[in-house]
């Protein structure tokens, strides 16, 4: 039975995917086991052409958590009963069977027409809808839900509104202060800021200008400056070994300073 009713849906799901031109069905087995959609099936019991009754259409339904524009252009969030796939069958259309269904769903969900969104419908559902429900006026929408009027003054929930979004011409990849701040480059420390090769460009929009730095000292040149300068007598003692005469030297030091001061 199960076996049965699985390969029902998906031929049904290929179905309506053929009459709205879509290139994959959007209803199937697999996918309803997946997801929290709710599959409304209308059958007619007193067929008698298997003996089991036929398929006239389905209507699936379920909860999504959608970005909608109010009249004002604000973005509202929202988690309405959407409907998401509607067949019935080509040679039963025009006979009242749609209505039936679409008005038993309504009762078991306990909603009304305008508090529905719709997902991509066709201009057959946007017939039937303004047809039975007496719904035309539609909200416009960037994605590909339909709305109606009525719809955001019958939330069950508040809506969570976002400001509305700003025209492309008031819309600027940074400030004048941005641009500024990235104009500005950090000096770079001791020795290269010493370096007159260093340039900054005065012109607006110009990148800084950096030339090349003076290298530093070889080996060779680094130890032949450090002999031409002289040692400090404190050096010279302990080079010589003689750290009495240093002790002896900080000791003559002290005493005249303490007779300094005693004058």
């Amino acid at each position: 039975m199960q076996q049965q009713l699985m390969k029902i849906i998906d031929e049904m799901g290929k179905a309506s995917a053929k009459a709205q031109n879509l290139p994959t069905p959007i209803t199937s087995a697999s996918r309803m086991q997946t997801n929290r959609h709710v599959l409304y099936i209308l059958k007619d019991s007193e067929a008698k052409m298997t003996g089991k009754g036929i398929i006239i259409g389905f209507l699936k339904v379920g909860y999504k958590k959608l970005f909608v524009l109010d009249r004002q252009g604000a973005h509202n969030e929202v988690e309405p009963l959407c409907v998401l796939d509607f067949y019935i069958h080509e040679s039963l259309q025009r006979h009242g069977y749609g209505k039936e269904l679409f008005h038993y769903m309504l009762q078991r969900e306990r909603i009304e027409p305008y508090q529905l969104a719709i997902d991509r419908p066709s201009e057959k559902l946007l017939c039937f809808l303004r047809k039975h429900y007496s719904l035309s006026d539609i909200i416009p929408q960037v994605n590909n839900f339909v709305i109606f009027h009525g719809f955001f003054s019958h939330q069950h929930a508040p809506a969570r509104k976002l400001p509305p979004k700003r025209s492309e011409g008031d819309i600027k990849p940074y400030s004048l202060s941005d641009r500024e701040f990235l104009k500005e480059e950090t000096e770079p420390p001791w020795p290269f800021n010493q370096s007159r090769a260093l340039t900054r460009s005065s012109s607006v929009g110009n990148s800084p200008v950096r030339g090349c730095l003076k290298p530093f000292l070889n080996e060779q040149e680094l130890l032949k400056n450090l002999r031409l300068c002289p040692p400090h007598a404190a050096a010279q003692h302990l080079i010589n070994g003689d750290p009495g005469n240093l002790l002896s030297q900080r000791r003559r030091t002290s005493s005249l300073n303490r007779s300094e001061n005693s004058h």
